[in-house]
């Protein structure tokens, strides 16, 4: 089952720390050392991208690991 949910990473807030990297491989190190969303809009202090696939648990297991609070996942209302 798929599930429509959108994902935000504050760029501003991340300290390279990747715990992200290993729970969600949308996430990768851009060139500044932080952390991206690989297929992301990315306006340098934020990136943001939406999906519509079964990974939702991925996502939300790298915003949990985020020691800094830098990743959120907002599921879509209309499930």
């Amino acid at each position: 089952m798929t599930t429509e949910y959108r994902i935000e990473l504050d760029r501003a807030a991340c300290d390279g720390i990747f715990a992200c990297l290993v729970r969600d491989g949308r996430f990768v190190e851009a060139d500044d050392g932080l952390a991206t969303i690989e297929s992301g809009a990315d306006d340098s202090d934020s990136v943001v991208d939406a999906f519509d696939d079964d990974r939702l648990a991925d996502a939300q297991q790298a915003a949990e690991a985020c020691p800094v609070g830098a990743i959120t996942v907002e599921v879509s209302d209309d499930e």
